[in-house]
């Protein structure tokens, strides 16, 4: 057996676009348009430069206490990792380990069956309706654990919390994790059912509300005994996922709350606005909660619609998957960017009706 024969082979997931175009209104990625809160800046001046000729603290305990504080709840109830998306790798690592299939909607983030490709996992897709919403019945079926995010990506929609309560009621042998990376932009957490579910993990991240994508930080909330399991898996992949800078400037943030929900509140002013003005071009556009919109025009194909903003130098995200190929999920950007996004489609639409 040659050495090419003994590689794990997966189709990776797929990063949105980081393209390098001059003026570009860059909508494809789901960065906050705001930048990071002002105290950040002073942290990041008065960094400690020789600090970073040692180890970090391995489990960052003053960011962690500080977080247990925020989320009312114990420190050994939080997990820190580097980006949700590590956090995540290592939860479906730790909980999803049974013989049954691992479940998460048909439409969704598209890591979830890499991940389960990567661990060679058994998984199963819960499909959505015509709507894009899911049918909590659907959940309630044999399974090794269950995940979705809520707000879902890339459809925006947000399920409540008697949703996530029938969830976790009907599947008490089995972790189900609810992925928040979008949470802030106008949903109700599901943090407070942690003391009531031991089996609930939830996942949220700095990238998006708190304008910090580039340090990479998420962490994972639940029971003690889960999270205790997720640091052994993750003491037995990286001791130190958490960088110094990392952890002074996500202390800054937190402590800076207000900034955050600021930002927020703008950015949901803006989608809110931003979808009336798209219905009124004709856009069908589902119900969104997160920072971005997820929408159609039944007279133009979306691949089409796709290119032709970009040629304008205007990037959104397309995927050329079944159910979802006419769909383009844009940012919610300043309110600027999203005016100049709506004067092109306007115009655009004009021209090729």
């Amino acid at each position: 057996m040659t050495w090419q024969e003994k590689l794990r082979k997966v189709e990776p997931y797929v990063a949105g676009e980081q393209p390098k175009i001059v003026n570009m209104i860059k909508l494809n990625t789901n960065e906050n348009p705001y930048g990071p809160s002002l105290k950040i800046q002073e942290v990041i001046k008065s960094i400690d430069i020789d600090k970073l000729r040692l180890y970090p603290n391995s489990d960052a305990v003053d960011l962690r206490k500080a977080l247990a504080n925020y989320y009312h709840l114990e420190d050994e109830q939080v997990f820190i990792g580097n980006g949700s998306d590590e956090v995540l790798a290592l939860t479906f690592l730790t909980f999803f380990n049974g013989k049954e299939p691992v479940l998460f909607p048909d439409i969704t983030y598209s890591f979830y069956p890499v991940y389960c490709d990567l661990y060679q996992m058994d998984y199963k897709t819960v499909k959505l309706d015509d709507d894009f919403k899911i049918n909590v019945e659907d959940f309630i079926q044999p399974n090794s654990g269950i995940i979705f995010p809520n707000p879902n990506a890339p459809t925006g929609l947000l399920e409540d919390l008697d949703f996530i309560e029938t969830v976790l009621k009907n599947n008490p042998n089995s972790i189900v994790v609810v992925d928040e990376a979008y949470i802030d932009f106008g949903g109700e957490s599901c943090i407070p059912l942690i003391n009531k579910y031991d089996n609930l993990v939830v996942i949220q991240t700095y990238s998006k509300s708190r304008s910090l994508a580039g340090i990479r930080l998420g962490v994972a909330l639940g029971n003690k005994e889960a999270i205790s399991h997720l640091y052994d898996v993750k003491n037995s992949f990286n001791s130190y996922p958490i960088d110094y800078i990392t952890q002074q400037i996500a202390l800054a943030s937190i402590l800076d709350d207000q900034d955050t929900k600021q930002k927020c509140a703008k950015i949901i002013k803006t989608r809110e606005k931003t979808k009336q003005k798209l219905k009124e071009l004709g856009f069908v556009v589902p119900d969104s909660y997160a920072n971005f919109v997820f929408v159609k025009h039944p007279d133009v194909d979306g691949q089409e619609l796709f290119m032709a903003l970009r040629k304008e130098g205007i990037i959104v995200r397309h995927w050329n998957k079944e159910r979802i190929d006419q769909y383009l999920r844009i940012t919610i950007g300043t309110d600027d960017q999203m005016d100049a996004l709506l004067e092109f489609l306007e115009k655009y639409l004009r021209k090729n009706r």
